[in-house]
């Protein structure tokens, strides 16, 4: 028996745990039909296989045909979804981990023109910021309604096997009951604390007349929300007490904050550039107040704070869900004395900004999470054993040296510079930033530890890639900044590179003109504004820095607005002009007309800062493109099924050839991991 605190065994009711690392509900928006099909069932399972105690389904399961998911989430208010259920909790029974689910009523969380068109429900009209729709205020008839849809959807989990059920009480409904901020309602309902938590204990009662004494059921809520007049600490360890009290609820699983704006909802889920574990030392108040199961999750991403907050009786049970997201075998890892070879979370958010953003959640940098139906997160070994060349040591680059690494392949890598990294070693120059390096560094020990050779300060040439007679070859070489975009003037604009990377110092009134909506944009004009100068970002969108997405742009959003930035959205530079005093920016715009209808304003500045992505640097991919017997050649149905690359056009080549990532076109950082992945895990 280990003495890790980590590892020791826990139990709630008649579920025995094998350790204490779980992953807290979340939906990575992987259902189909609103159907937790194969593709969730693999994500769960994997992570399962790795070792984690208990894998928590949805963030949250639809319990009502009024609480349309704004995105892809389970409904559990179909029958159907019982035997998909199943088929999910008994896969991930057979790999020794425990699975529960969470339910929830989204209330105003939500939007009318989604599902049914129903009209969104809230014990007031108050709308949420961040979804926008004004709500019905709710009736008696929707209150009972909603009660048995709870204990119907309770029932349901039930029937399927599930382990337990957590309810959510942050943002949702339930909270929206609690919050004397969205609660307007007269008794029984609203008005005192009693009133107001009314509506979860009926909840809770019906529950448990469903599914009995024995069923876990468990709490997810906020026990303070940190809003002039809302719920307060002193709140919420009163309802953390009266939930204990009542005799219905397994656990309490604590969060704090409100989500009702990007701003909360990442000061709640903390990412990159923001303190770690921020709400642990709360979590661990709840505890000792109550002497309860207390389970808590807030970038809780490194194993030594995951077994400080259980060695220190802070938490029963650590959530560590965006870390298992990136690495699914952290829990084997520790047991097998790996702990270094654990793939680090990075904060960068990738995963519920897209989620967020309407898409499905992947990790910036582990390719296979969200694709395990076809893409490997072990690596299986050749039967053959090849030599690969590869040009570039960038993200994309180290992620191809390494899976050839694992592979069993031999495997040199060139770089130009004097050190790994690419973009990822410029951008995390950033302080907001910082952690990005990890991606690169935890690849470098991979590639130490896998025998891969490096030759860096080395621009390598076709010559010097065919001396190594390689049987492949992968161009990884990356872009340059992308600045000639004016229909003038473009001498006399720098990129956002020039001033990230500290090449050109900033001016002291400076246009930032951020065409392709990304980091780069934004990193730019905040280095600018701190030193205390006059910045304008300008874009062509109708929506600010789009690429960075919700909850990355708080932090950006924070600073540039402390620092006085204007923001100015629908204008196009068009072109620069020298003049005797600095600069004449030409500002146009695409609404004026065909060809953007003329100049809309002139306007002048000291120095004008452009970001339009990259071009790629292929050179050396053209020149060794005849030599290879694929002729450079993807074949796209076999990338997309996750099938080996099988294309020969030239009998008398001598390599197969591939390029990725920005040496193809501009992209980010996980386009060009997925790229080297899904070539090189077959190679």
């Amino acid at each position: 028996m280990s003495n890790d605190p980590l590892l020791q065994p826990y139990k709630i009711k008649n579920l025995t745990l094998r350790n204490r690392i779980i992953m807290t509900a979340h939906e990575p928006a992987y259902p189909e039909d609103g159907m937790p099909k194969g593709r969730y069932r693999a994500y769960h399972v994997e992570r399962a296989k790795g070792g984690v105690a208990m894998t928590m389904t949805a963030g949250s399961a639809a319990v009502s045909k009024d609480s349309p998911p704004v995105f892809n989430n389970l409904l559990v208010y179909k029958d159907e979804v019982v035997p998909w259920m199943k088929d999910l909790t008994d896969a991930v029974h057979e790999q020794g981990a425990a699975i529960m689910i969470q339910l929830t009523h989204l209330g105003r969380r939500t939007r009318w023109d989604k599902g049914n068109w129903l009209p969104v429900v809230s014990p007031s009209h108050h709308r949420e910021a961040a979804h926008r729709a004004f709500p019905k205020k709710m009736e008696d008839w929707d209150i009972e309604r909603i009660i048995r849809d709870y204990a119907d959807a309770a029932e349901r989990m039930k029937a399927s096997g599930m382990d337990g059920i957590e309810l959510q009480a942050y943002g949702h409904l339930m909270d929206q009951f609690w919050s004397p901020l969205t609660n307007e309602l007269d008794g029984p309902y609203g008005g005192s604390l009693d009133n107001r938590l009314r509506f979860t204990f009926d909840v809770l009662t019906e529950i448990r007349k469903r599914v009995g004494p024995d069923f876990i059921v468990g709490m997810r809520y906020t026990g303070d929300e940190m809003l002039p007049n809302g719920l307060n600490r002193e709140d919420g360890l009163e309802i953390s007490r009266r939930l204990r009290d009542s005799g219905m609820v397994d656990f309490l699983n604590v969060v704090r904050g409100h989500i009702d704006t990007d701003a909360g909802l990442t000061d709640t889920i903390p990412i990159q550039g923001m303190q770690n574990n921020p709400h642990l030392d709360f979590a661990g108040e709840i505890r000792a107040a109550t002497d309860f199961p207390v389970f808590h999750a807030a970038k809780i991403s490194d194993v030594a704070t995951a077994r400080h907050a259980v060695a220190s009786g802070k938490v029963d049970l650590v959530g560590m869900t965006r870390a298992h997201m990136t690495d699914p075998h952290i829990v084997r890892k520790i047991i097998e004395k790996r702990e270094d070879e654990i793939r680090p979370c990075v904060g960068a958010n990738y995963c519920l900004d897209r989620i967020y953003q309407g898409g499905s959640a992947y990790c910036i940098h582990n390719a296979a999470t969200g694709r395990e139906e076809t893409m490997p997160h072990e690596i299986a070994k050749a039967e053959t054993r090849k030599k690969v060349v590869i040009v570039g040591a960038g993200p994309g680059g180290l992620e191809a040296a390494r899976v050839a690494g694992e592979r069993g392949h031999e495997v040199v890598v060139f770089e130009a510079a004097n050190q790994p990294g690419g973009q990822i070693r410029l951008t995390s120059q950033s302080e907001r930033r910082r952690e990005m390096i990890s991606i690169i560094d935890w690849r470098m020990a991979q590639c130490e530890r896998l025998g891969v050779r490096f030759q860096f300060n080395t621009y390598a040439e076709s010559e010097e890639i065919e001396a190594e007679k390689p049987d492949v070859v992968v161009i990884a070489t990356g872009g340059l900044p992308h600045t000639e975009v004016l229909t003038q003037g473009n001498e006399h604009v720098i990129s956002a590179w020039d001033i990230i990377s500290g090449d050109v110092k900033p001016g002291k009134n400076v246009l930032v003109y951020d065409d392709a909506g990304d980091h780069s944009g934004l990193q730019a004009a905040e280095v600018i504004a701190k030193t205390g100068a006059k910045v304008e970002i300008i874009t062509p969108d109708r929506a600010f820095a789009p690429e960075v997405m919700a909850m990355n742009l708080v932090p950006y959003m924070r600073t540039l607005q402390r620092l006085d930035t204007r923001f100015t959205v629908t204008y196009r530079l068009q072109a620069v002009e020298k003049t005797a005093t600095g600069l004449k920016a030409l500002i146009g715009s695409d609404y004026l007309g065909s060809g953007g209808g003329g100049v809309a304003q002139e306007r002048e500045f000291d120095q004008v800062v452009v970001n339009h992505g990259v071009i790629p640097m292929d050179d050396l991919y053209f020149d060794l493109k005849p030599q290879s017997f694929n002729l450079g050649e993807v074949s796209h149905d076999q990338l997309i099924n996750g099938t080996p690359q099988s294309v020969e056009r030239n009998p008398e080549g001598k390599y197969q050839l591939f390029r990725i990532g920005d040496a193809v076109s501009a992209r980010n950082t996980h386009a060009a991991i997925y790229d080297a992945l899904r070539l090189m895990k077959d190679i």
